[in-house]
């Protein structure tokens, strides 16, 4: 057994307030093994760098208890800070764990703690124009996944069970398509299209396989277009996401590489697209004149897996 210390950073409000009751018997348990154990709780991500960085510097393992967008606040600091993160899901979502292979049960979680080996994860780096490049775990997307996103952080009446196929019928039911143009590595390509997703994990969504060839080690970013259709046809669709069967349609393009920038507008009124990263929202895509910029940051941070 590899003698660490830990700091949890948790979110109190991830999963409708599941992580204080994901925290508390694991701290517990680590503690009654001998192990010292911090526990930080915090929902404003303006303050984690300043939490990683007296972690990483006390030596100790950053532990992100929470969502997708916990991870990928606390994935930035982690590199930042040039520190070792773990990851205990407790969100809705929970995507980049379950590419991860995170156990969920406490048994394998206190296994993966005090066992786990530092494995080296690719992260993306995320720039819109007239804004910080930040850093994010399992992917980026624009159009209606964005919308089903928004619509989930309203849901929270909704067991935690129905938010994302709810909301994925409700987004899919009022989609507008977009007019895009994607740039794999520099080969341009445009789409009349219902949404692009750029991704290093295969899942989002709560366990859609979006990205089912997808790899956190890689180092390529894999891209999904999905072209406009009609809304029924999408929504007769939707189940085959959940096991990558999507990806032989043929109004679905996949295209892989390490550089990615996507432009665009909704088709016939030029409003903008949201976009979108692990759950969070990130602002809207450039219609003109700028570009939603991806890379792929290879082995960017250490994991422990």
């Amino acid at each position: 057994m590899t003698e660490r210390s830990f700091t949890f950073l948790v979110n109190p409000n991830s999963g409708g307030g599941a992580a204080p009751k994901v925290v508390v018997p694991l701290a517990r348990r680590l503690r009654e093994a001998g192990v010292d154990v911090e526990v930080s709780y915090t929902s404003s991500p303006s303050v984690v760098p300043d939490l990683v960085q007296a972690a990483v510097a006390a030596g100790r393992v950053v532990v992100s208890v929470g969502g997708d967008g916990m991870l990928s606040s606390v994935a930035g600091a982690v590199v930042d800070a040039g520190g070792e993160l773990a990851v205990i899901p407790a969100g809705r979502g929970n995507d980049f764990a379950r590419m991860l292979e995170v156990p969920g049960d406490e048994d394998g979680q206190v296994r993966l703690l005090l066992d786990g080996t530092p494995t080296p994860v690719d992260l993306l780096s995320v720039t819109l124009p007239g804004g910080p490049t930040s850093l994010v775990a399992g992917s980026v997307y624009a159009g209606v996944d964005a919308r089903i996103a928004q619509i989930v952080d309203h849901s929270h009446w909704l067991p935690k069970a129905l938010q994302y196929p709810v909301a994925s019928v409700r987004g899919l039911a009022t989609y507008r398509p977009l007019e895009i143009t994607v740039e794999v590595d520099g080969l341009a390509s445009t789409h009349r299209a219902a949404n692009v997703v750029i991704a290093n994990s295969r899942y989002y969504g709560k366990g859609m396989a979006i990205a089912p060839d997808a790899s956190v080690d890689d180092g390529e970013l894999d891209v999904v277009v999905i072209e406009a259709a009609g809304r029924v046809g999408l929504i007769k669709s939707l189940p085959k996401v959940y096991d990558g069967a999507h990806v032989a349609l043929d109004q679905v393009t996949v295209r892989r590489g390490t550089r990615v920038t996507v432009t665009g507008s909704y088709a016939g009124t030029g409003a903008p697209v949201p976009v979108g990263a692990d759950g969070e929202a990130l602002g809207d895509l450039p219609p003109a004149g700028g570009h939603l910029v991806v890379e792929i940051r290879p082995g960017a941070i250490n994991i422990l897996r």
